[in-house]
């Protein structure tokens, strides 16, 4: 969990109670989403469906000020908040990856799990894919593991990066998003129009 309350109203031994409390919430919330359907989510590639991206970007926003503000009030202490470091290549290549198999598959690990809850065998199918592709992975590692840490860029952040301030970051990106959900709300009204026109 994060430095949430640094003075003590929330202590440690809440921790687990809390992510557990926080893990069934986001369950329901990817459930009630409709990222429990593959379609849905795989809508998203072919163009007619693109709830995946307003959610992730409702998500990011909704956290994103939400975490400046806990900062600005003091009841959460971002210097404290540990951030996995980045490895540049192999994450652009596990990137590609993750989203042959969000194509192919049609979920993403987390969601699999969603679609298990609600008892969808596609959902236990792509779980179990998941674990096997662990195993390999785990079995394979000394063959790529000098790519594996390769282009270490220390626990930056994209603010790190490009220099702007966390609260400028947060509005260009919730500008951004509100022009993703006009545009892709365009898009999706014209391709499910023309998936009608040649249906009939």
């Amino acid at each position: 969990m994060g430095p949430l309350f640094p003075n003590g109203i929330i202590t440690g031994e809440w921790d687990f109670v809390i992510a557990l409390l926080l893990g069934i919430i986001f369950g329901f919330v990817l459930e009630a989403s409709g990222f429990s359907s593959s379609r849905n989510i795989t809508g998203v590639f072919y163009g007619y469906n693109f709830v995946v991206i307003r959610v992730f970007f409702t998500a990011v926003i909704v956290a994103m000020v939400g975490m400046l503000y806990f900062d600005y009030f003091g009841w959460l202490d971002l210097s404290k908040i540990f951030i996995l470091p980045t490895f540049l290549s192999p994450m652009i290549l596990g990137g590609v990856i993750m989203g042959v198999g969000f194509i192919m598959g049609g979920f993403c690990p987390g969601t699999s799990f969603t679609a298990i809850a609600i008892g969808k065998l596609d959902g236990l199918v792509f779980a179990i894919g998941l674990f096997l592709g662990i195993f390999v992975f785990s079995l394979s590692f000394p063959l790529f593991e000098n790519f594996f840490v390769s282009g270490n860029m220390g626990n930056v952040t994209l603010t790190d990066v490009t220099g702007i301030s966390a609260a400028w970051f947060a509005m260009a990106f919730t500008v951004v998003a509100l022009a993703a959900f006009w545009g892709t709300s365009i898009i999706e009204k014209k391709i499910r129009k023309n998936m009608t026109e040649h249906t009939f």
